[in-house]
């Protein structure tokens, strides 16, 4: 057996695999088509967007002036104002999940504004769900500054604070969720992928014949990766166009660098993919492995959810693992900005140096004998 790497052998591998895909519609349906598929649906149910938010409003004094505070607050399109009978009933409906804040306005209100007294209005929120609670919080702050302007009177302040929210002007949640979801999901798909190929191989038996034909452990790796690199890439391509013309989601950088970026971050995890396959070599326990090592780590590591900044020190040493994270953070970027050189640089050596360190690692495992 010849111990120098021939293109080749690769390639016939690669027409090998190529062949088997084309035969398997189960496998070009996963590889193109649920892609597209769950970055519809999520892209469609996935919205950090907090609207039409149940408020229950327990109207006291039910005068002119409370009215037009409720009506202040109802405008603002966020809240969906339900009456209530009293305070108490309020906080029991609250208490019953049947809003998720409450604008309670005691007797006297409109009586003690006109007389200059202090007034306040109490706001009870469902803290059961902090995340929801901190939004609607600051939705109601941003509303405080029009109420007392309106109702009394209060002069402009001597400064304003204009804000300006770049690179997402609407604060449109799809620009930052989509992104995200197709590197998840086909990131996810990519391993899965190759980590049932080999592991077929072992099963059906027909790894001893190849084993027994001059074929090096690396052309065999580099030939199953190959298609599976152009079916991911492909479903990249179409997922890229649903962003663009289903969610309108802009593209602002470097269309050179995104493919670069694409490619490498495909190669580390099919590379880990294949680790899986080479080592478990059953197409049950690949599978599992797969999704087990794939799905959770990258929803909850990768920073598509939760800012890798705010996980504690020793979880964001874990994700500088995923090829998924460095990937994320490419994506953003590109889509959302025009980041030079120096802003990618780094993420793309990342998924360079995971892509040779899975792919030492599969040549390194795969066994040239049928010796488990």
């Amino acid at each position: 057996m010849s111990g120098v790497f021939d293109a080749r052998r690769a390639l016939s591998i690669a027409r090998k695999e190529t062949w088997h895909i084309r035969r398997d519609p189960v496998t070009l349906g996963v590889s193109l088509g649920l892609p597209v598929l769950l970055v519809l649906f999520f892209g469609f149910a996935i919205d950090f967007d907090v609207k039409r938010v149940a408020l229950l409003v327990a109207d006291g004094d039910n005068c002119r002036v409370s009215r037009e505070l409720v009506e202040i607050v109802s405008g603002s399109g966020y809240f969906k104002v339900r009456r209530a009978e009293s305070a108490l009933a309020a906080a029991d409906a609250l208490g019953a999940e049947k809003g998720k804040a409450a604008l309670i306005i005691e007797p006297g209100f409109g009586r003690d504004l006109r007389a200059g007294k202090p007034v306040s209005a109490q706001v009870l929120l469902d803290g059961a769900d902090n995340s929801n609670a901190g939004i609607v919080s600051s939705y109601l702050a941003g509303a405080e500054g029009a109420v007392r302007a309106r109702l009394a009177g209060a002069p402009p302040p001597p400064a304003v604070l204009r804000t300006r929210f770049l690179f997402n002007p609407e604060l449109d949640s799809h620009w930052f969720v989509v992104p995200g979801i197709f590197v998840i999901v086909v990131g996810l798909i990519s391993s899965l992928l190759t980590a049932l190929t080999v592991a077929k191989e072992w099963e059906n038996g027909s790894m001893e014949l190849l084993l027994a034909t001059p074929v090096r452990p690396l052309e065999i790796i580099l030939g199953k990766l190959a298609p599976y690199m152009v079916l991911s890439f492909g479903a990249i391509m179409l997922v890229y166009a649903l962003a663009r013309l289903v969610f309108d989601v802009p593209f602002l950088g470097s269309h050179l660098i995104f493919a670069l970026a694409t490619l490498l971050f495909l190669a580390a995890t099919m590379a880990q993919g294949l680790v899986i396959s080479v080592v478990t070599r059953q197409q049950q326990l690949a599978f599992q492995t797969a999704m087990n090592t794939g799905m959770m780590p990258i929803q909850l590591l990768s920073g598509f959810i939760f800012p890798i900044a705010s996980m504690p020190a020793a979880f964001q040493w874990i994700t500088m693992i995923l090829p998924a994270r460095w990937y994320m953070i490419l994506t953003r970027s590109l889509f959302l900005r025009a980041p030079d050189i120096s802003m990618v640089a780094g993420p793309l050596a990342a998924l360079t140096a995971l892509t040779a360190v899975f792919m030492t690692v599969a040549w390194r495992k795969f066994k040239t004998d049928l010796e488990p």
